[in-house]
């Protein structure tokens, strides 16, 4: 007799240990769980840690809540100024409702890849050349909502979508490097034509003070011959003052004195 129950309890216990073994279920940190019961959810969605169902009956799904990052795979199109680009981008999001990631949608992952495709097409095709290159914030922000807005029924919300690269054909290349180059000869040469405006000014300016001061015009020829001399240069050309030769011209056509002639 003794024999026998003890024979039924190593049944018994190897019994439940068999069910704990198939009933046991461990959910990582971040992972949620859910129960599916003859085919339909039931419970609450499973936290992280030890949990148990029932072998046979139950089935447990369990959904990565980490942040995903999918790569958009380059989208070919043309802008709305007839310009065929290629967009790549990248798109961040996380399931916050594991029920609905799971019973909504077949394949979460692959229907925002083909969500993020589709919107990246349309993006392009709405916007302009210059927009894709130097407007991408608002790019980014309005192809964020145009994914975020299918996806909250998938219980996946969208976290950030960057456009990352633009490719351009190469004729199109050549001809922004052509209108950056005129652009930058233009610059310099409405630079240059201020700095001649801003010197004939400052010249205009020089001249109507020395014209009033002529001491200031010898002052400013001496400072001009220290200057060239100042180069040890082998010639040295020396300007001569206009007005000192209509002075010595002057003193020989005037007539000599009345007592020289008498004499």
């Amino acid at each position: 007799m003794l024999d026998e129950l003890l024979t039924a309890a190593v049944a018994v216990g190897a019994g439940g240990f068999a069910y704990v073994v198939a009933a046991a279920r461990v959910v990582k940190q971040y992972e949620r769980g859910v129960v599916f019961r003859l085919g339909r959810v039931v419970g609450d969605v499973r936290r992280p840690g030890f949990t148990m169902v029932i072998p046979a009956v139950d089935r447990l799904r369990k959904v990565n809540m980490q942040i995903v990052t999918m790569p958009v795979p380059a989208q070919e199109g043309i802008t709305r100024d007839n310009v065929t680009v290629r967009v790549d981008a990248v798109v961040y999001f996380r399931v916050v409702d594991p029920t609905a990631a799971i019973v909504n949608v077949e394949d979460y992952r692959f229907a925002v890849s083909q969500m993020a495709q589709t919107s990246l097409r349309s993006i392009i095709g709405k916007s302009e050349l210059d927009d894709l290159l130097s407007n991408r914030e608002k790019l980014n922000q309005g192809l964020e909502l145009m994914i975020d807005s299918p996806a909250v029924g998938w219980g996946v919300q969208i976290d950030r979508v960057e456009i990352k690269d633009v490719s351009l054909p190469d004729t199109m290349k050549r001809s922004m490097a052509r209108q950056a180059e005129a652009d930058r000869e233009r610059r310099a040469r409405v630079i240059n034509a201020d700095a001649e405006l801003q010197a004939s000014k400052k010249l205009a300016e020089a001249a109507q003070q020395m014209s009033e001061q002529p001491a200031a015009l010898q002052l400013r020829l001496l400072q001009t011959v220290v200057a060239v001399a100042a180069e040890k240069n082998s010639t040295l050309v020396l300007p001569f003052p206009v007005e000192l030769l209509r002075f010595l011209e002057r003193a020989q056509q005037q007539p000599p004195p009345p007592q020289a002639a008498a004499r």
